[in-house]
Parts: C-alpha cells; structure tokens; sequence
C-alpha cells in the first residue's frame, strides 16, 4: 500500500463523518493490502475525532470463531451512551442490532504483561460487566458490502454503542447463558450460549496486545465489548430496541 492510497480512506472516511454522508467504496476497494493497513488507517482517523487524546476508553473486538483472526477497533466517545439511550439525530445510515457483553478493565495492563496473559487467565483484569448494544453503520455506500479491508478501516462498522448499568464481574457458565433482543415490532430473538468463542473473556489477551501495540498502557476502566450473541438484526429508524441477559442486566435504546 502506498502513503497516497492510505490517505485516500482515511480522508473519505474523515469527509464522510464530517458531512453525515457515504462514500463511494468502489474507487478504494484494492486501496488497503491487509489488516496492518486498515488499523493504520483506524488510529488515523480517531486520532482526527473529537474526544480525549490519547488511548481509547471504548473498543470493540471479536471474531467468528477461535481459529479465525479476531479484530479490533477503536470507539469514538461522542457515540458512547448510558442506557436507557436516544439515538435521536445522531448520523446514522443503516441500523444493525447487535448485543454483547462490554468488559471493564479493574487494572491498567502494560505491554509486557499483556504478551504473557493467556485466554484461561484473565479474571484478575476486569472489575465489572454490562450488557451493551452496538448499533452497526458504514460510512461506505455499499454497507456490509464494501470490501472487508475498508470495513475493519472503517472501525469494523461501528454506529454507536449503548451501555447498560455495571455489575462486578463474576465467571459465569457462558454455555448456559441465556439473551434475548427485541427490535421494533420484531418478536423477540432468544439464544442459549451462542457466543462465537464460548467465553467474552477469551479475547482479552489478543485485545490487549493489539492495544498496548499501538498506544502503550491501557489503562484502568477501559470497556471493550466481545462480539454478538445473536448476529446482525436489522433495524429501522423508530424503533424500540431491548437486549436482555439473564443474571446480568439489559440495556435499551431508541433508534
């Protein structure tokens, strides 16, 4: 990837948040070569948005699958809300529903410790647990299907993310942990352990990493939400959305 084809994304990225619109993905969809190229041009245009400087209190991450790459993305903090949350005129294009379970640091985590955590050994790190609402949106006009490279570059699709109330983080059997979302007029939609890695927590130390890489020490009460329990549901402009998990709490938004 040349320095001008970089530029290119993260300029119609910075253009299209600037103006609330799309941008064409066609003309750039052999622009990035890989995800080292797309994560460049993520750090880029956070490093363009409004909000603290410096390293992200909100990310996102996950993966389909524990063999698959997992990936990564920073969260602009104007689009972190406390739940019960209104989208109201927020900029938002197309409207996908995904609930998770967001994780919260208790400690800050350096490089060198973040090389030696393992999966099975995270517990220590997080203080506290939510249910979180991601609302997926592209700043491309061809959506979801943009070319997979500009989609990680564009914050792996992230709208907005809605945060329910916290509670200490205990384990719990995530085979059997039970979540149900409701869209809308939509029935609701239930799932018994149907997250990608059979446990949130697996991601830390891949995240951490990833982190720590690209701004040092991640600090204490930094939230990071671990994937979809229910894939993408869609939703539309006026609707009610509620995410639910069993022994853990909800959180709403109206879209």
């Amino acid at each position: 990837m040349s320095p001008n084809t970089t530029q290119a994304v993260i300029d119609a990225l910075l253009l299209a948040r600037k103006q609330g619109a799309q941008a064409d993905a066609l003309p750039l969809a052999e622009a990035l070569c890989d995800a080292a190229d797309a994560y460049a041009v993520q750090t880029a245009v956070a490093s363009q948005l409004p909000g603290d400087a410096g390293m992200p209190r909100h990310w996102k991450s996950g993966g389909p699958s524990r063999e698959l790459p997992l990936t990564y993305a920073p969260l602009p903090p104007a689009g972190v809300w406390a739940s019960p949350a209104t989208a109201g005129d927020w900029p938002l294009h197309e409207r996908g529903i995904e609930i998770e379970i967001a994780l919260r640091l208790g400690v800050a985590v350096d490089a060198a410790t973040a090389q030696t955590l393992q999966p099975d050994a995270v517990d220590h790190l997080i203080d506290a647990m939510a249910v979180s609402i991601e609302i997926v949106d592209s700043r491309w006009q061809q959506g979801m299907a943009a070319a997979p490279l500009l989609r990680l570059a564009d914050f792996q699709s992230h709208g907005a993310l809605v945060l329910g109330d916290w509670l200490p983080y205990r384990r719990r059997d995530w085979a059997a942990q039970t979540c149900s979302v409701t869209v809308g007029a939509q029935p609701p939609l239930r799932r018994q352990g149907s997250h990608s890695l059979g446990d949130p927590t697996w991601l830390l130390p891949q995240w951490l990493q990833r982190a720590c890489a690209l701004y040092g020490t991640v600090p204490a009460g930094t939230v990071v939400t671990t994937g979809t329990w229910v894939g993408i549901v869609p939703a539309q402009r006026g609707d009610a959305v509620l995410a639910v998990f069993e022994g853990i709490g909800e959180a709403r938004v109206q879209l």
